[in-house]
């Protein structure tokens, strides 16, 4: 299928303009990244959303011996995502005995494991028990693959060709670990977008996608708890904005440079999902230690905590997994076991129902269905729209972290341990 042409990605107060940093001019000399409806080459996929292209067909029903096309054993442990280009999917692993990371690749036809690099080994850092040294997810520009990932007290960035040989590799900062790392990268034009948000130094940076050069990079607030949020890039209120949220606030940066634009108070100090947004809006969802939930109009300058806020909730919301917003419904995982959905323009609730099971992954829509993993490995299929009702639930019983990928009818799951091919034979 003919590619189409997309710079999207695939992951303060004022004073912080004080703490930008612009590197040497860095040219946007690349061409636009062409992204064809059979790839997944991000975190969230093509427009950073969650929603698979149309026409979709997954199975709604499968079990270890019903519609598996093929499954891969995956060495050591990891929550990042698959990342597909072509006939070629891309995960993050780590050996926490051997303190050694990896990218590995699959033959996408076949589930034949192609290459495996070594992208570093030792100095690995504190952690919380839930995280891994390899949870995000890689992006690939179809000429690379880009992952972030921390070791020896700092952050660093590598970037492999499509045949897993190193291009480059950047240590871009010290990192003061508190519970690890889990942010994915982001594309913009010729540049690659990483955060490093933590206990002392953070800040968020934009590289050159071929060379590794520093185009940009803006200091963060630090803050005891650390935060775990991927940044994203969309064009909302008629400019292009970089979002990310934690800690305390919503920011908006100017991604081709990394100036603040504005932020919002809110919603908590320590944040793990990503921000969702439409043409005009943004909704974030956090956190600890306070649950809270709002939406915010994205014209705005400086801080619009006390004129921008469209709406506001408290409680009974999402910590780690991300918004699905589709159709003017948000849906969102509870990470205790509980399914809610929300009208986007108002914030009210439509509908929740209790689940059983704990959600870390976040909701995928595709062929008229939203796929949910929860922690335990169970696969809830539900229907959007303003009535729950529950199709399936498919259980691997191998656990489940990872967010989901479906594409050309079928579904890429990880688990703990394995890697799935889910179709119709």
């Amino acid at each position: 299928m003919d590619k189409i042409l997309c710079w999207l990605p695939v992951v303060a107060s004022l004073s912080l303009l004080a703490g930008h940093c612009a590197g040497a001019p860095v040219p946007d000399d690349l061409p636009p990244i062409r992204v064809a409806a059979e790839d997944w080459p991000w975190w969230r996929g093509p427009k950073l959303d969650n929603i698979a292209p149309a026409p979709q067909s997954p199975p709604t029903r499968w079990s270890a011996t019903e519609n598996i096309i093929w499954k891969s054993d995956v060495p050591g442990r990891g929550h990042g995502s698959p990342t597909i280009w072509g006939e070629r999917i891309f995960l993050p692993t780590a050996d926490e005995g051997a303190e050694a990371q990896y990218i590995l690749c699959f033959d996408r036809r076949s589930g034949k494991k192609l290459w495996q690099t070594e992208i570093h080994r030792g100095g690995f850092m504190p952690k919380h028990s839930k995280n891994t040294f390899a949870s995000p997810t890689p992006a690939c520009d179809g000429e690379r693959v880009f992952l972030p990932f921390i070791a020896q007290d700092g952050f660093w960035l590598v970037s492999l060709d499509l045949d897993g040989k190193l291009v480059w590799k950047k240590r871009l900062g010290d990192f003061h670990s508190k519970h690890g790392y889990g942010a994915s990268p982001v594309f913009y034009k010729s540049l690659v977008i990483v955060v490093a948000d933590h206990i002392q130094g953070s800040f968020i940076t934009a590289v050159h996608r071929r060379t590794g050069e520093v185009a940009w990079r803006t200091n963060r607030d630090d803050y005891k708890l650390g935060t775990y949020a991927s940044p994203s890039v969309g064009r909302v209120a008629g400019r292009e904005q970089l979002f990310i949220q934690g800690p305390f606030k919503v920011f908006s940066y100017d991604p081709a440079n990394g100036k603040l634009l504005w932020t919002c108070d809110g919603p908590s100090e320590s944040t793990c999902s990503n921000v969702s947004f439409d043409g005009d809006r943004v909704y974030a969802s956090a956190g600890f230690p306070k649950r809270n939930f709002l939406c915010i109009r994205a014209n705005g300058s400086g801080d619009v905590t006390k004129t921008h806020v469209v709406w506001k909730r408290d409680g009974n919301c999402a910590y780690v997994p991300s918004l699905l917003l589709a159709d003017g419904l948000l849906y969102m995982a509870v990470d205790e076991g509980k399914l809610v959905c929300f009208e986007a323009k108002t914030g009210n609730v439509v509908w929740e129902e209790k689940v059983r099971g704990k959600f870390s992954a976040s909701p995928v829509l595709a062929g008229g269905h939203i796929y949910l993993v929860s922690e335990a490995g169970v696969t809830f299929v539900f229907k959007p729209g303003r009535q729950f009702e529950l199709v399936a639930q498919n259980d691997l019983a191998d656990g489940g972290f990872a967010t989901p990928v479906v594409l050309g009818g079928r579904i890429y799951l990880r688990t703990l341990h394995q890697f799935y091919c889910i179709g119709k034979p």
